[in-house]
């Protein structure tokens, strides 16, 4: 504990994921004091460089999520003033916020992801729909919490699931709809937690779901085989270090009628709150949400 001198919680920022970032910096920053650790709750803004320097921290525990957070900006502000953080570094951070570059890794080395058609114009979305079918998935490829993303099931709500994406801005994909079970496979260092399967009657696992709903259902254990279970959480593993993702984080992926596993997307911030489902997958590993939060604490390194 002693090495951790002064720890700056960042939280907050300028995404859209700002006040769900809020919530987990409490609830990561009173984990840390609960433990006797000099934990000091920083609200992200522009001139975080030089409240950082300033401040004199010795070591930073991330939980800004989305832009700005999770996508390698604040990493090589770190980076440049040499302080150990959380998470994973400046690229392995962009490429897995980004969904179009991760998904194109996953694919040269032969992951299954879901088909996909950037969409740059109208045309793109009437190609998009003969190309993938319907339903399909419209998501802007730079937000988190399902932010800007809507299930397309008729024609005519192609376009103004476009207009929705293209207001986070950014490029747009639609992505084949995969019909089957999500499940979340939660990264602590170099294992792979039990993993959880969703279900909402939304849609689809929207930012309703995430963070509003108390509908929702988080089951553990997920009613797979523990065969099955090992098989899929090596994958999992190669595809977060795939995008040398890193520390701690999450790989989202469905499960076809088919048992086929389709990758989805990686977090290498993903939320602390009491609806976030790394700390529910620790819990069902055993591992309390103060020790979770210590021990990602732990991996935190300068990534040079």
């Amino acid at each position: 504990m002693s090495d951790f001198r002064k720890v700056a919680v960042l939280m907050g920022g300028w995404s859209a994921e700002r006040e769900v970032s809020l919530n987990s910096g409490a609830a990561v920053l009173n984990a840390l004091t609960k433990q006797g650790i000099n934990a000091v709750g920083v609200d992200v803004d522009r001139d975080i460089c030089k409240r950082l320097k300033e401040a004199d921290f010795s070591h930073v525990f991330n939980v800004m999520h989305g832009r700005g957070g999770e996508d390698g900006v604040v990493q090589g502000v770190l980076e440049l003033l040499k302080i150990p953080y959380t998470g994973s570094g400046v690229l392995g951070s962009a490429l897995a916020m980004d969904k179009l570059r991760c998904k194109q890794i996953w694919q040269a080395l032969e992951l299954t992801t879901p088909e996909y058609k950037e969409l740059k114009s109208v045309k793109d979305c009437e190609m998009a729909i003969e190309q993938l079918g319907l339903p399909m998935m419209v998501k802007p490829v730079l937000e988190g919490s399902s932010i800007g993303i809507s299930k397309v099931n008729a024609r005519d709500e192609m376009i103004p699931a476009w207009e929705l994406a293209k207001k986070s801005g950014g490029t747009i994909i639609a992505e084949k709809f995969i019909q089957g079970e999500e499940y979340t496979a939660a990264i602590l260092g170099d294992r792979v937690l039990p993993m959880i399967r969703l279900h909402t009657d939304n849609d689809f696992y929207d930012y309703q779901a995430k963070y509003v709903s108390n509908d929702t259902q988080y089951i553990y254990p997920c009613g797979l085989s523990e065969n099955h279970e090992a098989e899929l959480s090596s994958m999992m593993m190669h595809a977060f270090k795939a995008v040398m993702a890193e520390g701690w984080g999450r790989v989202d992926f469905m499960l076809d009628g088919e048992n086929q596993p389709w990758l989805i997307e990686v977090n290498t911030v993903p939320g602390m709150t009491d609806h976030s489902l790394v700390p529910m997958a620790a819990k069902h590993a055993g591992i309390s949400f103060e020790s979770l939060v210590l021990e990602i604490l732990q991996g935190a390194f300068i990534h040079e």
